[in-house]
């Protein structure tokens, strides 16, 4: 069985397919999610990417046949091993086209990097998460920046240290997911969020997943007042920017929608 299976189209779901070792990767699943985000990226017709899973749990973090592996790595072994784990998640973070984790079952360790690098998370109200790494005298290196920018730095104090499983609700709250709903309202809400990126210009969704990454955390300094200037400056001039603005006057729908 694939590790993975990839449906195109205008919006392309990536979906992990290892339901019986409940979507633990490994290297095999490392190598194929990269390889999917960073083709799908380039790809002109999609518009928007799902990241979702097969069976009971999204994602359980790293397998235990890999770990088992792992643990006669030498350090240089492991240094090439991680190097590969953080240019995953930053094909991912970086993905030029807006990413959406669909979790319909239990986040743990590492896959809570998967979903903290996707743009915006849709939840059941049954899935639990959890950061575990401590419990077995590792801590969440690699998955760090992304989740701490997905669940702020307060959270991930406590969650980081104490290991502590917690459920959907307080995922939402601490904003690490934007939305929770029932398993059967999963597939709409999910859907809602990506007919709303399909509709939006895909040059500006481009360039705002860019300004994002620019912008967060930053000083507002006159660097960064510049920067921002030069970039409404310039996607103002941009085909579709000018496209954008003139359909909306004459109350019509921009090529991209036509």
């Amino acid at each position: 069985m694939a590790a993975l299976t990839i449906e195109s189209g205008t919006v392309a779901t990536v979906t992990l397919n290892r339901p019986g070792v409940r979507n633990a990767f490994n290297d095999e699943v490392i190598a194929e999610l990269t390889a999917a985000f960073t083709e799908l990226g380039q790809d002109p017709q999609v518009r928007a990417i799902v990241l979702a899973a097969s069976g009971s749990a999204f994602c359980a973090g790293a397998d235990l046949n890999w770990m088992r592996r792992m643990a006669d790595y030498t350090h240089a072994e492991n240094l090439a091993d991680a190097a590969q784990l953080a240019e995953m998640l930053r094909v991912i973070y970086t993905c030029p086209k807006p990413t959406v984790a669909r979790i319909q079952g239990d986040v743990y360790a590492g896959g809570m990097g998967l979903v903290a690098a996707c743009d915006m998370a849709v939840s059941v109200d049954t899935a639990n998460y959890c950061l575990s790494e401590v419990k077995l005298g590792l801590y969440p290196a690699t998955i760090s920046p992304y989740v701490i920018r997905a669940m702020g730095a307060r959270a991930a104090h406590r969650y980081f240290l104490t290991a502590e499983r917690f459920d959907a609700a307080e995922a939402l709250r601490i904003g690490f997911v934007h939305t929770v709903v029932p398993a059967g309202q999963l597939d709409t809400k999910v859907a809602e969020l990506t007919q709303a990126l399909a509709n939006a210009s895909p040059n500006a969704v481009k360039q705002c997943k860019t300004l994002l990454h620019d912008v967060a955390g930053q000083d507002i300094n006159a660097a960064l007042i510049a920067h921002t200037v030069e970039g409404i400056a310039s996607i103002r001039a941009s085909v579709e920017g000018k496209e954008g603005v003139q359909s909306f006057l004459n109350k019509r729908k921009p090529f991209w929608l036509a």
